[in-house]
């Protein structure tokens, strides 16, 4: 949420707007507000150091807005962004809007969880209600008028209508004699054209959001029908299921790790070879470009759809639906004819970089990743404007050097890029930019593709022997063994992963017989499809689950997604966590005061002491579906007994099926210092090895100064491990859900501790059962104990 500063020469003046403003949110709700106003109580002036530190107060990583009354107040921010940090200034807007309606407006807004722009844009608007009660005119908005035939609607997909699930909305649209509008009226953005994908991507409506459609015209009624029934259906925006069989040649190898020759297409297309006409010879090019980019776009969704499937395919449906939007060709056409020695490629650059900019100012990040599209939409028309072949890819797959394999090094990965290149050839991909969801990022995962984003700016030669390893965030350039380790590397996971493959869905049962529940960590219905070989689920990361949501779930929309994700794992077991926020983890709908100590402060369990509504819903929630199928409920940051005595009556209060089991997770030292009395009545309890890690070693798990010190295979950590296990009453289970139990060598001695489940990420499940396959607990319990007894946690590795 961004934060508020009010900047007054009259410190009861603003103290008054603040109060009014404040009285329209909910407490919890608010933004945080800062005041600098007056030069004491009682003296008018403003101050710009005040200012300065107003800013600081209320900075947040969404912005801050800086609203004024007059005169030297603007004087006074504009110095003030000269004191502050200059990435802090970076993310300030000083807004000209009425100071007490302004207010009123942005604080509204902003409880929402609008971003900086939207709210600024509100805050401009301020007067127009007062004006249009007074008769006064009021500037035009850049919205379309509603229709008479209404419907309202709720966004329940994970992303929102992020592009793919917005191109059907324009689709259907236009499919009708209609004039159709949407509005957010979560956010209160628009009504806007639905016809247009630009606009509609506007609305920033994320999941939750509810919206209004509106239609006018011969057909509205059917217009408004046909996309209340496209959002019943999700929007067709259904995940896909887990691929069993991709085509035989053209998937990557599926491992996490690359090397060979750097192939760099990471340059903007070269504009300047090209040689303007006249205004109507520009305008029938651009329209050639055009042509000729729908038609290279056309072709390779339908070898897409054939070749990876039909939900990456429909990306481009969405690249399609963009550059067939008719404000996006008007701009075009527009700037061409009005614009001076305007050329196609520069109008086409100049509205495309428009609309990345709209998606980039966003608040969701996996909706902002979608700029990435519009980028490759825009250098794709580009390039058939200078006369680049790029026939069925994306400018770094036309690159000659990919005839000869190696690894792709790009600035941004976008879909066609990883849709176009030869798997067979290319043997990894290195994005400069960071972010994991983006479509180019799904492509490559889908075709199994060795992809790292996020490699900066390091400087690679063309040609340059370069390697990674994503698992280690590791990546090189002209490494001095000429690349033998990293080569050695792939062909330990290449053969790790074809024997683990093979035996995924076999219990992993130790050579002295012992099985080991071995479950799969999830936090959206997509992981628990694609984690092979799991025995269930044991982590299901609610926080995450809901995490882009603006509003609470209602019982019945986490009922649903609950059911998806068993259903997903075939009826198996599965444990819910109940919400788990604080620290680096924020839920939306949800927003908590500042902490100086937010890992110290309310975390999990202790948050809904203060809120326990959400949680009854969620408890409800998670009831019902146990009386389906198999679920455990987890309640987190647990750190003394009166706190699970609270959890457990408000669950008996709501009469839980017979089969639900109930365990705690064992995150703090202290819980495990007391696991005796904690778990007394309890089913099984699981160990949350990051927190307890960071939390040992007092090291920020965020914070690459002391990473090295937060390692979960400290002889300290596993002597709480060790602890856990030996204290806990009998019959209850012991289970490990942190990222230990995904790393394979540490899976062997948390077994010889005695652990009885471990809970990894999805893709690494099949390995982990592999790796316990080939172990004796003897002898993993032998080199357990010695491993407690070590001095560090580099030498439990070394004689792992």
């Amino acid at each position: 949420m961004i934060g508020i500063v009010v900047v007054s020469h009259s410190r009861a003046l603003a103290d008054a707007a603040v109060g009014l403003a404040s009285e329209m949110v909910a407490e919890g709700d608010r933004p945080v507000i800062a005041v600098a106003a007056g030069l004491d109580e009682t003296t008018f002036g403003t101050d710009a150091a005040a200012v300065a530190e107003a800013i600081e107060v209320a900075d947040s990583a969404d912005g801050v807005l800086v609203l004024l009354d007059l005169g030297s107040a603007v004087l006074s921010a504009e110095m003030a962004l000269e004191f502050v940090d200059p990435e802090v200034a970076g993310r300030v807007k000083l807004s000209s809007a009425p100071l007490v309606e302004g207010l009123v407006a942005a604080v509204v807004t902003a409880s929402t969880g609008a971003s900086l722009d939207a709210v600024l844009t509100e805050a401009s608007r301020g007067l127009a209600g007062k004006q249009d009660h007074l008769g006064d005119a009021v500037a035009p908005e850049s919205v379309v008028a509603e229709g008479n035939s209404f419907a309202e609607v709720v966004v329940r997909n994970e992303h929102g209508l992020h592009a793919r699930p917005a191109a059907k909305v324009v689709g259907v649209a236009q499919s009708f004699q209609a004039q159709v509008a949407l509005t957010n009226l979560t956010t209160g953005k628009g009504p806007v054209d639905a016809g247009s994908l630009s606009m509609v991507a506007t609305l920033n409506a994320q999941q939750g959001h509810r919206l209004r459609i509106s239609a006018s015209g011969p057909e509205a009624d059917a217009a408004v029908a046909a996309l209340g029934a496209l959002a019943d259906r999700g929007f067709d925006d259904i995940p896909a299921p887990a691929s069993a069989a991709r085509p035989v040649g053209k998937s990557g190898s599926g491992l996490d790790v690359a090397v060979g020759p750097a192939i760099v297409a990471d340059q903007d297309v070269d504009l300047s070879g090209y040689r303007a006409g006249d205004v109507d010879a520009e305008r029938q090019r651009a329209k050639d470009g055009m042509r000729v980019a729908e038609e290279q776009l056309t072709a390779l969704r339908d070898e897409t759809a054939k070749t990876v499937g039909a939900a990456e395919a429909s990306i481009f449906d969405a690249q399609l639906a963009l550059l067939g939007d008719v404000m996006v060709q008007d701009a075009v056409f527009r700037a061409i004819t009005q614009g001076e020695d305007k050329s196609a490629p520069d109008a086409w650059k100049a509205a495309l970089d428009a609309v990345a900019a709209d998606f980039e100012q966003l608040d969701d990040p996996y909706q902002r990743e979608r700029a990435q599209d519009v980028r490759s939409v825009r250098d794709r028309v580009l390039r058939a404007l200078v006369g680049q072949d790029a026939a069925g890819s994306g400018a770094a797959a036309d690159d000659g050097a990919q005839s000869a394999g190696g690894v792709l090094v790009v600035r941004e990965l976008d879909a066609a890029t990883a849709a176009g290149v030869d798997a067979e050839r290319v043997v990894g991909i290195a994005v400069r930019a960071a972010g994991t969801t983006g479509h180019g990022a799904i492509v490559a995962r889908s075709r199994g593709i060795p992809l790292m984003t996020g490699i900066g700016d390091v400087a690679v030669p063309a040609g340059a022997l370069v390697g990674f390893d994503a698992r280690a965030q590791e990546f090189v350039v002209d490494p001095a063994d000429g690349g033998e380790r990293l080569r050695g590397v792939v062909r330990e996971r290449a053969g790790e992963r074809d024997a683990a493959l093979v035996e995924a869905e076999q219990p992993a049962v130790t050579l002295d017989g012992r099985t080991i529940t071995v479950l799969a960590n999830v936090g959206s219905v997509q992981d628990a499809m694609d984690a092979r070989g799991a025995d269930g689920s044991g982590l299901v990361r609610t926080e995450v689950l809901f995490g882009e949501w603006r509003v609470a779930p209602t019982v019945e929309e986490q009922v649903g997604a609950f059911r998806a994700i068993a259903a997903a794992f075939g009826g198996k077991p599965i444990t819910i966590r109940t919400w788990d926020i604080g620290g680096d983890k924020p839920l939306a709908f949800l927003p908590q005061e500042r902490e100086a100590n937010p890992f110290l402060g309310e975390r999990g369990i202790r948050v809904f002491r203060r809120r326990p509504e959400l949680l009854r819903d969620q408890l409800k929630a998670i009831c019902q579906v146990a009386a389906e199928t198999p679920v455990q409920v987890m309640f987190p940051m647990i750190t003394t007994a009166e706190e699970v005595a609270w959890a457990r009556t408000e669950l008996a209060a709501l009469k839980p099926p017979p089969g639900l089991k109930v365990g705690i997770m064992v995150e703090v030292p202290a819980a495990a210092l007391r696991i005796a009395t904690l778990a007394e009545g309890l089913d099984f309890v699981s160990i949350g090895t990051n927190d307890l890690t960071q939390y040992t070693t007092a090291s920020d798990r965020g914070n690459s100064q002391v990473a090295a010190l937060a390692d979960g295979l400290d002889p300290a950590v596993l002597q709480l491990v060790d602890r856990v296990v030996r204290g806990v009453p009998d019959g209850v289970e012991v289970a490990v859900c942190g990222d230990l139990a995904s790393d394979p060598a540490a899976a062997a001695v948390l077994a010889g501790l005695g652990v009885h489940e471990l809970s990894a990420v999805g893709p690494q499940v099949p390995t982990i059962k592999a790796r316990l396959r080939q172990t004796n607990l003897e002898v993993a319990a032998t080199l357990a104990a010695a491993a407690l007894t070590l001095p560090s946690a580099s030498a439990v590795r070394d004689q792992l």
